[in-house]
C-alpha cells in the first residue's frame, strides 16, 4: 500500500521563541519496553538485573548489552562533571582562567582511571605542561567560538601526539605560582577534531559491483567494528574489524552481504559517564533500518528493484514552476482528492511533517493502542474525558509530530506498510511521485537543529554514541544545551554541517523532494544553510536527475537560546538570511492579523478579529489607545504584503514615510527584514498553537454569528493568499478546521487533530483538549465549546472551501502578485489608505503594470494592467474614495463576479471619483482589463 495513503499524521511546523514548543519528545514504548525490543535485535537477554541497572542511570536511559550494566554501575564515580576548558585547535587550548601566574597542564588516561585523592590527581597516563600563549585566540578560532573569544590561550607541545590523546579521558588542571592547584576541568574537543580530522572522502556504505565498504568517522573511538544480523531481528552472524584512517574507521565487505543488518560496535571514552563505553550504534549514514531502528539495513539506494515504474524520468513530469515567487505551500496531513481540488485553483507545494525516523511513534503497528471513538462522540462538547482517554495511551498510538529525530536519512517506518526491508523507501518515492503528478512538489521538514537522545546507553542516542560530546552543542560548562527541546546539535561544527548538507542531497536526490522546511532554522550556523543552497542548486537533471534550480528552502528564523545574536557565530535567524534567497517564517504579519501573539492572552485581539472596531471584552487599553494599535498592525500587515521588504517605504499611521526595517514590532525588532519578496513565508497559522478557526473562535466576541467568524477566517486567509511572498497555509483552514481549542497538538491524537475532508465536520467540540498545555485557558475554552452557535455547518465548510479556491486562483490569474524581485515590488505596489486620516479596518493595496511599451516598466500581465485589493475587516460596509485610483476603468475580478459568496459580488467602484464600495468582512480585487 503506497505510503501516501497512510501517512498518518503529517500536519506542518514551527516552534519560536514566541510560541508553543511543538517539538517535545514523546515515546512510543515504556524504557522497559524499548529495551527489551533493542536487546531481543541485539541477541542479548534484558534481565531485571539490567533494567534495575538502566533505572539507577543518573543521567540517561539505559539501552542493552551486559558492558551497559556494567558501566552504569560505575558511572556515578564519574571524575568530573563538567568541561569549561576548550581545546579549539591542534595546539591550542582556550580556558577562561585569570591569574597570569597559572601555570596548566593536561593529563590523559586511556582507561578512564583518573581520580581525585586528597586534592591531587592520580591515575593518568601522561601529564603535559601547556604554555601560556600571549597573543589572544586566533581570528577564525573566535568567529568559530565567538563566545569564548576572551579566554585565555595555552599552547599544546608539538611533539605531543593528539591524535592518541583525544582518544583519551582528559582534564586540564590550573596551579598557583607556589604549585597549589586552583582548578580542573575537562575539554571540550569539536575545534580539534575539526582542525585535525575534518573530512570529505565518503561515508556510509558505498557499493560497487564486487564489494561494499563501509566508512566511519570516529576519531575519538579506540576500536570499532561492525556486527553484522541475519534479518531485521535474526542472531548475530559476525563481527567484523574496521581499520582507521586519520579518524576515519572503514572495511570492505563482500557485495553479497547486501540486504543483511548490522550496527557499529564503538569502543569510547564518553564525558557523560566519565567511562570507556561499548556503543551499539546505527550507521549515521544509514539509507535503511529495521522497525524503530534497532539495526541498520545495508541496503544500495540505487538499486532498481527500489525504484516505482518510471521513478527515474520523474524529473520531466514535474510541475513546472518559472519563479520561487511562484510559489505557495499548504502543510499538511495528506488526502489526494481535496489536494487535486487544491492544485488545480494553483497550489504549488504540499509540506510534510516530519517523515524521517524519529523517536515517538513505535514502527510496529501491532503495538498501536487506539480509543472507542464511538464512544467518545457520545460526550458533551466541553467533557475533560475525552482528553484523559487520549492523553492515557498517547505514548502507544500512532499519532506525534515526529520532532524528535533520530535518524535524518531514512523515512519513517511507521508510515510504511511494512517497517522492515524496502517498504518504506520504496513507498515513500510512490507517495513523491504521486504528488507531483497531480501537480504538486513536496517539501520535506527537516529537523537538524536537535536529537531526541544523547548518551551511550539511550535507545534512540545514534551520534552522540560514535563521537560523543561532538555532534551536540554545549555550554560554557559542558552540559548539553536544550533550548531547541533537547540535545541541540552544533552546525557550527564542520562534520556536523557536512551531515546536514549530505542528508539535503540524500532526500534530494534519492527521493526527489523539491523543497525542505528547516525546523528551528535559527539554531542552525548561516552558513550551513549557505553551503546547502549551493550544494542543492548545483544538482542537474543530466547528472543526478534533479533540477536543483527549482528546489526552494526556508524555515523558522527565531533568534533565541545560545545562538541569539550571533553568540555561537553568525545564525540563520530571520534578520541574518536577507539576501540569501532563502525563506523565512513572518511571524509579523501573522501577530498583526490575528493578535497579540501565541505566548500572550488567547483573547488578545488584532487586526481581523475586531480589535477596536468590535471588541471582545478583553481590556487592551481606551478607545485611542486600540484605534492606534489597530493602525499599527496594518502598517506590519502592509509591510508583509510587500514581501515584507526592509527598504519598501511606507506612509505609516502617523504620516510618516519609513522603511520595512524602520518600523518595529512592539518588542522593538524590524518589522521588515528581507531583501527579496521570497525570502518571506506568509502565513496566519501552521501546526504550533491554534487553528485559524480556532484562533478567531476565542478571540471574537462570544455572541458573534458563525456566518461572521466565516467571513473572519477567510478574510485572515486572503491576505496571506494575495501577499508578495511565498504564501504558507495551514492544512484545514480552508475548511474552518478546529482542534477543539488545543493549543499545542503534537500528540494529541486524531481524536484532536482529525481533518474531516468529506467536509461533515470541523472537529470542533470534541471535549476539552488535553490538560497538560491547555488547562490554564479551559475556563475560556468550555463555554464557547459548549456554546452551539460556534459549531459551523456543512454548508458553511463548503463555502468558506469556495472562497479559498477563488481566491487562490485570483492569486494565479496575474504575474502581478507574484513578484520576484524587491525592485518590482517597490515600483509597482502602493498602499493608498495610510496617514493620520486613515479609516480604520481598511488596507487598499494597488498593483501597477505597464501600460504601453514606453511606460518604463516591463510588461508582466497580458490581461490586467491594474489590480486593486480592498481588505475591509470592518463590520459594517464601507465606501472609501482614492483619488489617485480615480479614472481606471476597474471592476471586480471576474472570479469574484462569479463567487457563490453573495456579499463579495456587491463590491463596487465609481470610475469619476476612485470611489471603492466594499460589504464588511470582505475582501475585494479589482482589475483593469487590456482593451
Amino acid at each position: 500500500m503506497p505510503m501516501l495513503l497512510h501517512i498518518n499524521s503529517l500536519l506542518a511546523p514551527t516552534t519560536p521563541p514566541r510560541r508553543a514548543s511543538a517539538s517535545a519528545s514523546a515515546r512510543p514504548l515504556t524504557q522497559a519496553q524499548a529495551h527489551s525490543a533493542r536487546a531481543a535485535a541485539l541477541g542479548i537477554r534484558w534481565s531485571p538485573g539490567v533494567a534495575a541497572a538502566a533505572a539507577a542511570s543518573p543521567r540517561t536511559p539505559m539501552a542493552v548489552g551486559e558492558e551497559c550494566a556494567a558501566a552504569a554501575s560505575v558511572a556515578s564515580q564519574g571524575f568530573l562533571s563538567d568541561a569549561r576548558a576548550y581545546w579549539v585547535t591542534r595546539s591550542l587550548i582556550a580556558w577562561n582562567v585569570n591569574d597570569n601566574e597559572t601555570s596548566l597542564f593536561l593529563y590523559a588516561s586511556r582507561d578512564a582511571t583518573m581520580r581525585m585523592s586528597d586534592g591531587v590527581i592520580q591515575g593518568y597516563d601522561s601529564k603535559i605542561e601547556l604554555q601560556p600563549e600571549p597573543a589572544s585566540l586566533p581570528d577564525s578560532v573566535a568567529q568559530k567560538f565567538p563566545f569564548i573569544s576572551s579566554y585565555r590561550t595555552f599552547r599544546v607541545p608539538s611533539s605531543v601526539d593528539v591524535a592518541s590523546l583525544v582518544k583519551c579521558q582528559l582534564a586540564i588542571a590550573s596551579f598557583d605560582a607556589h604549585g597549589n592547584r586552583q582548578d580542573v576541568t575537562g575539554l571540550q574537543l569539536p575545534g580539534v577534531l575539526d582542525d585535525m580530522f575534518a573530512y570529505t572522502g565518503p561515508l556510509g556504505a558505498i557499493f560497487s559491483k564486487k564489494d561494499v565498504c563501509l566508512y566511519l568517522w570516529a576519531p575519538t573511538a579506540q576500536d570499532v567494528s561492525v556486527c553484522f544480523y541475519d534479518g531485521p531481528a535474526g542472531p548475530l552472524l559476525q563481527t567484523v574489524q574496521m581499520k582507521e584512517l586519520n579518524g576515519v574507521w572503514s572495511v570492505t565487505v563482500p557485495r553479497d552481504w547486501e540486504n543483511r543488518y548490522y550496527l557499529y560496535e564503538v569502543k569510547v571514552y564518553h564525558p557523560s559517564t566519565s567511562q570507556v563505553e561499548k556503543c551499539l550504534a546505527d550507521d549515521p549514514y544509514a539509507r535503511g533500518l529495521s522497525a524503530n531502528g534497532t539495526r541498520t539495513w545495508l541496503v544500495d539506494i540505487n538499486s532498481e528493484t527500489l525504484k516505482p515504474p518510471c521513478w527515474d524520468e520523474l524529473s520531466d513530469e514535474k510541475p513546472n514552476f518559472d519563479s520561487f515567487s511562484d510559489i505557495s505551500i499548504y502543510e499538511l496531513h495528506i488526502r489526494i482528492r481535496h489536494l487535486r481540488k487544491l492544485s488545480v485553483a494553483g497550489l504549488t507545494h504540499v509540506h510534510l511533517l516530519p517523515s524521517f525516523h524519529f523517536a515517538s511513534v513505535d514502527d510496529n503497528k501491532s503495538n498501536w493502542k487506539s480509543v472507542d471513538e464511538a464512544e467518545l462522540a457520545k460526550l458533551p462538547p466541553g467533557s475533560d474525558e475525552q482528553q484523559a482517554s487520549i492523553v492515557a495511551i498517547q505514548e502507544e498510538d500512532p499519532y506525534n509530530w515526529g520532532y524528535d529525530p533520530v535518524l535524518w536519512g531514512v523515512p519513517k517506518g511507521s508510515y510504511a506498510s511494512n517497517p522492515d526491508g524496502p517498504s518504506r523507501i520504496i513507498e515513500y518515492r510512490q507517495m513523491v511521485q504521486a504528488l507531483n503528478r497531480i501537480g504538486l512538489r513536496v517539501v520535506m521538514d527537516v529537523v537538524y537543529n536537535h536529537l531526541n537522545s544523547s548518551g551511550p546507553f539511550d535507545v534512540f542516542s545514534v551520534l552522540d554514541k560514535i563521537v560523543p560530546g561532538y555532534y551536540l552543542r554545549r555550554d560554557i560548562n559542558g552540559q548539553i544545551e536544550n533550548s531547541a527541546a533537547m540535545n541541540n546539535t552544533a552546525s557550527e561544527h564542520l562534520m556536523v554541517d557536512r551531515l546536514i548538507v549530505d542528508d539535503l542531497l540524500n532526500w534530494a536526490v534519492n527521493y526527489k523532494v523539491d523543497g525542505f522546511r528547516f525546523d528551528l532554522m535559527g539554531h542552525i550556523m548561516k552558513s550551513t544553510m549557505i553551503k546547502a543552497k549551493s550544494a542543492l542548486q548545483s544538482l542537474t537533471r543530466d547528472v543526478h536527475g534533479v533540477d536543483g534550480s527549482k528546489i526552494y528552502l526556508y524555515g523558522e528564523g527565531w533568534d533565541f537560546g545560545e545562538v541569539a545574536q550571533n553568540k555561537r557565530g553568525i545564525n540563520a535567524s530571520q534578520i541574518n538570511m536577507s539576501g540569501t534567497g532563502i525563506g523565512s517564517f513572518n511571524d509579523r504579519i501573522r501577530d498583526a492579523v490575528n493578535g497579540g501573539n501565541p505566548f500572550g492572552n488567547p483573547l488578545q485581539q488584532g487586526f481581523s478579529t475586531g480589535l477596536f472596531l468590535e471588541p471582545n471584552g478583553y481590556y487592551q487599553g481606551n478607545e485611542a489607545d486600540t484605534r492606534r494599535e489597530l493602525a499599527t498592525y496594518a502598517d506590519h500587515i502592509q509591510i508583509g504584503l510587500a514581501g515584507n521588504l526592509k527598504d519598501y517605504v511606507l506612509i505609516t499611521h502617523t504620516g510618516e514615510a519609513k522603511k520595512g526595517s524602520e518600523i518595529h514590532t512592539f518588542d522593538g525588532s524590524p518589522v521588515g527584514y528581507t531583501s527579496s519578496p521570497v525570502e518571506t513565508i506568509n502565513y496566519v497559522s501552521a501546526h504550533d498553537n491554534e487553528t485559524l478557526f480556532d484562533i478567531v473562535s476565542l478571540k471574537t466576541p462570544v455572541g458573534l454569528s458563525i456566518d461572521e467568524r466565516c467571513r473572519i477566517n477567510h478574510l485572515a486567509s486572503s491576505m496571506t493568499a494575495l501577499s508578495q511572498g511565498i504564501p504558507f497555509f495551514h492544512a484545514g483552514d480552508e475548511i474552518l478546521r478546529s482542534k477543539s481549542l488545543d493549543r499545542d497538538s503534537y500528540n494529541s491524537g486524531d481524536w484532536f487533530n482529525r481533518l474531516d475532508f468529506t467536509y461533515e465536520t470541523n472537529n470542533w467540540g470534541v471535549g476539552l483538549p488535553p490538560r497538560d498545555k491547555n488547562e490554564e485557558n479551559w475556563h475560556l475554552i468550555q463555554p464557547r465549546l459548549e456554546n452551539p452557535s460556534f459549531k459551523p455547518s456543512k454548508n458553511h465548510i463548503l463555502s468558506v472551501l469556495d472562497n479559498f479556491v477563488n481566491i487562490l486562483k485570483i492569486r494565479y490569474s496575474s504575474p502581478l502578485f507574484r513578484l520576484s524581485t524587491a525592485s518590482d515590488i517597490e515600483q509597482r505596489v502602493r498602499f493608498h489608505n495610510t496617514g493620520p486620516s486613515l479609516v480604520p479596518g481598511v488596507i487598499v493595496m494597488s498593483i501597477k503594470d505597464a501600460q504601453n511599451e514606453r511606460s518604463g516598466m516591463a510588461l508582466l500581465d497580458k490581461n490586467f494592467s491594474y489590480v486593486v485589493t480592498v481588505f475591509n475587516v470592518c463590520p459594517h460596509e464601507v465606501s472609501i474614495e482614492i483619488h489617485d485610483l480615480a479614472s481606471l476603468g476597474l471592476e471586480l475580478h471576474p472570479v469574484q463576479v462569479n463567487s457563490s459568496d453573495a456579499l463579495v459580488k456587491q463590491s463596487t467602484y465609481q470610475v469619476s471619483t476612485g470611489r471603492f464600495t466594499v460589504p464588511r468582512r470582505t475582501t475585494a480585487v479589482f482589475v483593469q482589463p487590456r482593451r
